[in-house]
């Protein structure tokens, strides 16, 4: 793998990182209801999910899982259905959005290690990252070298890319926090990251496979 190689790798990934999906709304959404510091467990959440798909792809899992469509289309009604069941949530006030009064305070607290957990579970759902790792990736490989410290180098240089874009979002949340102990202002960020978040689970569903 050439320098070149790898730098055209990393400013896909900072660009797909920067683009507004399910990951970055889920860190935003817990910047703002927990503060930047917290949302650093639903950022390590989403890249734990990245690193399982890096695993599955040095192994050749991940192309067996995408070659047998029984397979792909259980994970991708089930990515599509926990995206649903999460932007419905959001909508609502509960789950992973703001306080439907604006209080921080109003629903349970969530522990960090379960914040991670949301964070994974909605990363590994998405059959969109299961494309990217198991079809994208090996655009960026060389076949005439070392398959699986290529995929060690790539999956590092991902892990830490998408960490500071991720992270940048959190802050930039958890600055704006203030304007969510207005009930207008947590209602209106409900609403639109719910339907957003329903709307990619729709899109997931109805996305016919290529």
């Amino acid at each position: 793998m050439t320098w070149q190689r790898w730098g055209a790798f990393v400013v896909m990934e900072i660009v797909l990182s920067l683009t507004p999906g399910p990951a970055v709304l889920f860190v935003v959404a817990q910047g703002l209801r927990h503060g930047a510091a917290r949302s650093l467990w639903a950022n390590l959440g989403i890249l734990s999910g990245n690193a399982f798909y890096f695993a599955l792809s040095a192994t050749g899992l991940g192309a067996l899982l995408l070659a047998s469509h029984d397979l792909f289309t259980v994970v991708k009604w089930a990515g599509a259905a926990y995206l649903v069941w999460l932007g419905a949530a959001t909508f609502l006030g509960r789950g992973a959005g703001i306080a439907a009064d604006g209080s921080a305070g109003a629903a349970p607290e969530v522990s960090g290690p379960r914040m991670l957990g949301r964070g994974f579970v909605l990363q590994a759902a998405n059959p969109k990252a299961l494309v990217f790792f198991t079809a994208l990736l090996p655009q960026f490989i060389d076949p005439r070298a070392a398959v699986g410290w290529q995929v060690l180098i790539l999956g590092a240089s991902s892990v830490v890319a998408e960490f500071f874009v991720l992270a940048a979002y959190g802050v930039f949340a958890g600055r704006a926090a203030r304007l969510a102990h207005r009930p207008s202002f947590a209602r209106t960020t409900n609403r639109i990251s719910g339907a957003l978040l329903v709307g990619a689970g729709a899109g997931i569903a109805l996305a016919g496979r290529r």
